[in-house]
């Protein structure tokens, strides 16, 4: 995510020339050199944030580093003067969320963007604008699934699948619908790709339920183990039709919405076609369906930056996602045979 983020500047500053990459910084000298090497970069190149913060060369920084150190880091810089974008999630678990964001809150209230690249998906917000426009009527489900292909890479570090990956269908659901849900539940599984890699995760799937306020209901699920390729999917349901977004089709180049009525009178109410990144060899799964929300979320942040204004995601939005997975995970459920199996 680095080397995305990077490439992005990269590329903003060459196109529209809001934003100018002075320098990066990466703990792996190789990588660093690498990157600099590919786009023809005579930039400074640190071994560290703490290099990069006491140089004093820039206003703003991307923090794409480990989970564990993102609220390190992130201090360290906005210390030193910095508005800073934030990979998800904040801090990867809900007693370190709540510290930050009140740390935050208290001292730099709009110095963090938080990376919740789906909010800047093309598809995802015309979903939604047909959602509030009232044309499938009053929503009483919403769907969301994230599926990768294959499991963590070897060393990745991850606070669980509910907190790493989960996160960003949470934040989409409390996106679309404006609310927190009354409760949660969740449930996990170690099935198969949580033996081919060193990452340690506490499950491979995972589901995780929401109740809303009004009898409205949403269900999320993730894994790991969806082997014919990256999936994304949401489907959001009302009284007089429901919308589907993406599905697994083996066909990475498009993201198609559609809006359908009841069943016999209802019909197709609308459909758009998406187009997306090339799903390039040697390339994150993920890049080619959200490379473009990546960009438009660099530029909304950059915007921010030049403007001065606050950011449109911010911790508060990272730890209303955290509530939301921690309530799930603190539920017990009941086995058949009378076990308590622990959320």
């Amino acid at each position: 995510m680095g080397w995305i983020h990077a490439q992005n500047v990269v590329e903003l500053a060459r196109e529209t020339g809001a934003c100018t990459l002075v320098a990066v910084a990466d703990a792996s000298a190789e990588r660093r050199e690498k990157f600099a090497a590919a786009h023809g970069l005579t930039v400074p190149l640190f071994a560290s944030v703490d290099e990069l913060a006491d140089a004093q060369v820039c206003q703003a920084t991307v923090v794409v580093t480990p989970t564990e150190k993102h609220r390190e880091h992130a201090t360290r810089l906005i210390a030193a003067g910095h508005r800073v974008l934030v990979e998800k999630p904040l801090t990867g678990n809900l007693a370190g969320d709540r510290e930050f964001a009140t740390e935050l809150d208290s001292g730099h209230p709009h110095a963090l963007m938080l990376a919740f690249q789906r909010r800047y998906d093309e598809a995802l917000q015309f979903a939604r604008e047909l959602m509030r426009s009232g044309a499938i009527g009053p929503v009483f489900k919403i769907y969301s699934a994230l599926e990768d292909s294959g499991p963590a890479p070897n060393g990745y570090q991850s606070d669980g699948i509910l907190s790493d990956m989960s996160i960003h269908n949470v934040d989409e659901i409390l996106w679309l619908t404006g609310q927190m849900p009354e409760t949660a539940l969740a449930v996990g599984s170690r099935t198969y790709s949580h033996r081919l890699t060193t990452c340690t995760e506490d499950f491979d799937d995972a589901v995780l339920l929401m109740w809303f306020p009004g009898e409205m209901t949403a269900q999320i699920q993730v894994t790991r183990n969806h082997v014919s390729g990256y999936r994304v999917e949401t489907a959001i349901f009302g009284e007089k039709g429901h919308i589907r977004l993406g599905r697994h089709t083996q066909r990475p180049a498009e993201v198609v919405v559609e809006a359908f009525g009841p069943r016999f009178d209802g019909g197709l109410l609308a459909q758009q076609t998406f187009s997306v990144w090339p799903d390039l060899p040697g390339q994150p799964e993920f890049v080619s369906r959200f490379g473009g929300s990546y960009r438009a979320e660099l530029a909304a942040f950059v915007e921010c930056c030049r403007s001065g204004q606050p950011f449109p995601i911010t911790h508060r939005d990272g730890l209303r996602a955290q509530e939301v997975i921690a309530a799930g995970m603190s539920k017990m459920l009941t086995r058949a045979d009378g076990a308590k199996v622990e959320g």
